[in-house]
């Protein structure tokens, strides 16, 4: 099993660019890409606070657990 972040998808539902969350946020490009990519190796409570908060959304659907198998 492992953590797969899902900002792609909301991001995406939402019609919000990685500039824009971060000119929303404060959070960095850089940070919000590796997210955004699920490249992210670990995951700041704040900035997981910030964007539950920023995007009205639980933490259960910016972090799933998925089979290692699976792409999503």
């Amino acid at each position: 099993m492992r953590v797969k972040c899902n900002l792609k998808a909301i991001l995406d539902k939402n019609k919000i660019s990685i500039r824009q969350l971060e000119r929303d946020t404060g959070i960095g490009f850089e940070s919000l890409r590796r997210l955004y990519n699920d490249d992210a190796k670990s995951f700041t409570k704040k900035n997981i606070e910030v964007l539950c908060s920023k995007l009205n959304i639980g933490i259960d659907e910016l972090l799933i657990l998925v089979k290692d198998d699976e792409k999503e």
